[in-house]
């Protein structure tokens, strides 16, 4: 073993000081007969909610959400369990996990959810002896338990990585690869095993190990457990890879409890402790592959259908017949995103010599009434240079939005601004992915779809760019700013056929009631 750093001895004490801050100072019950005091124990323990926050206050500075209390709820009534909590970053998975585990090795009044020899493994050894080392801080420092529950610390079983309480209850760190074979507390086999944190970026993009790891698993560690007596498997760790360890355990499990920071109505699933401007503030600062794997368990891979993007001069909009800019306002309420909110998008896009140009654009997560101004930033862009078509997205199930709130908000905002000529595009649209693919994707392989170089620092511009590169036909990533280019796209191409030379018509229109 490598000799440990100077670096490493401050960072080891850093941490500790960090644990210990959240055992110390929570004073026990003082003045309390013995009847009293077993009286309250059972009380507690009869409610895993309020024994966690007895006991554990620091911890539970902000109120449990429901998946936490649900979770905890599943992991008490079933001794013979096997569960995959794939939860985001900050929804506490390891501490909630650790109280449970605690609450199984303390209990006087349910013996029936008793765990004696708890293992606990991560993607190495210092991992899983680290992730270990609050349970073990708790169990020698935290008043309340000590008071209620008696010394832990068992004098000569008692190491980072290894330790067994006066109780009898033993927890054991293991590192993958590592062998857990014949681990036992004197006559109990495993009866909980912990796996958090197994898998790394750097392991998931080399299928050989997670083959490895996953046969060592299945081989090494779960027969460990006794073939008569009750087991649990929990897994923790979010969806950081298609193919991964946990993806492979989400496919065993009893339960699979997956939980993003947010639901697919953009709202916090743990309003007690991440509010929207901290979301929005982590969404602001790191790209949305990054955003999407670690915070919404959704891994994407860049490339799979637009492999590269061109950047380009776009011809000056005075020698341009004309420009379209369309709009689409989100998806319909039949098409929500299964991985993230949508975003209202509005581009401008112009053809010549067999290219087509994005000049500029939004896209973006906003209310109603700038998506509306975006039309007036856009026409203040064109400065009448170009004659512009202005085109919103109005599909069946939009149409009455349409007409209910966007109708009334462009009246009310042109009395300001001036009107502008806004049509619906009421075309009945294919399958989202493949009208993109199908359209796009030959523009872009042959550079005819240029994007403005003038506009590639503009931040909407750089995530319509980045929407594009994490395309899939699983549509796993928001994908709203490429949907509004191929309807700028499709009404282009109809204005280019309808005036092509020899292919004038003439014919009669009846008036769109529902153009403004």
């Amino acid at each position: 073993m490598a000799p440990i750093k100077a670096t490493d001895k401050q960072a080891v004490k850093d941490w500790d000081a960090y644990l210990l801050s959240f055992v110390e100072g929570v004073e026990s019950e003082q003045n309390e007969s013995p009847k009293a005091k077993e009286k309250r124990i059972e009380k507690l323990e009869g409610n895993f909610e309020e024994w966690k926050k007895y006991y554990f206050p620091k911890y539970c500075f902000a109120p449990a959400a429901p998946f936490h209390i649900k979770g905890s709820r599943r992991i008490l009534n079933n001794p013979e369990w096997y569960e995959s909590r794939v939860y985001a970053r900050e929804l506490a998975k390891d501490t909630v996990c650790m109280i449970e585990t605690l609450f199984q090795a303390l209990s006087k009044y349910r013996p029936e959810i008793r765990k004696r020899n708890n293992i606990l493994i991560s993607n190495s050894y210092d991992k899983a002896c680290k992730l270990l080392k609050p349970y073990k801080i708790n169990l020698e420092k935290n008043e309340r338990l000590i008071a209620d529950y008696g010394i832990q610390q068992l004098p000569g079983n008692w190491s980072d990585g290894d330790f067994t309480t006066t109780g009898g209850i033993s927890f054991i760190a293991v590192g993958a690869g590592q062998s857990p074979r014949g681990s036992r507390n004197e006559e109990v086999r495993p009866d909980k095993i912990i796996i958090t944190d197994i898998d790394t970026d750097e392991d998931c993009r080399n299928k050989d190990i997670i083959d490895k790891r996953w046969e060592w698993f299945e081989g090494a560690v779960f027969p460990t457990r006794s073939v008569s007596k009750d087991f649990q498997v929990i897994w923790l760790g979010n969806l950081i890879s298609e193919d991964c360890c946990v993806a492979r355990a989400m496919k065993m499990a009893d339960k699979v409890d997956i939980v993003n920071l947010e639901d697919e109505e953009g709202n916090s699933t743990w309003p007690g402790k991440n509010k929207p401007e901290h979301i929005a503030r982590i969404k602001s600062k790191i790209s949305t592959k990054a955003y999407q794997q670690e915070y919404m368990n959704n891994p994407l891979s860049e490339g799979d259908i637009f492999k590269e993007l061109t950047w380009g001069k776009c011809p000056q909009l005075s020698t341009m017949p004309y420009v379209v800019n369309y709009a689409d306002p989100s998806p319909s309420n039949k098409e929500k995103q299964k991985k993230g909110v949508s975003y209202k998008a509005q581009f401008l896009v112009g053809y010549k010599d067999g290219k087509f140009y994005i000049y500029t654009g939004y896209l973006e997560q906003v209310v109603q009434s700038v998506f509306v101004q975006w039309f007036y930033d856009i026409r203040d862009y064109v400065r009448g240079r170009s004659q512009t078509y202005n085109y919103v997205e109005n599909n069946k199930l939009q149409d009455p939005f349409f007409e209910q709130v966007f109708k009334p908000m462009f009246h009310a905002i042109g009395k300001i601004k001036g009107f502008l000529n806004i049509t619906p595009d009421d075309r009945k649209k294919p399958d989202k992915a493949t009208r993109i693919e199908g359209t796009l994707e030959p523009l872009n392989r042959n550079s005819q779809l240029v994007f403005n170089i003038d506009e590639k620092d503009n931040p909407h511009m750089k995530r319509l760019a980045e929407q594009f590169r994490l395309f899939s036909m699983q549509l796993k990533a928001p994908a709203d700013g490429p949907d509004c280019i191929e309807g700028a796209v499709w009404i282009l191409n109809e204005k280019i056929t309808a005036i092509a030379p020899g292919d004038w018509k003439s014919w009669s229109k009846s008036p769109n009631k529902k153009r403004i």
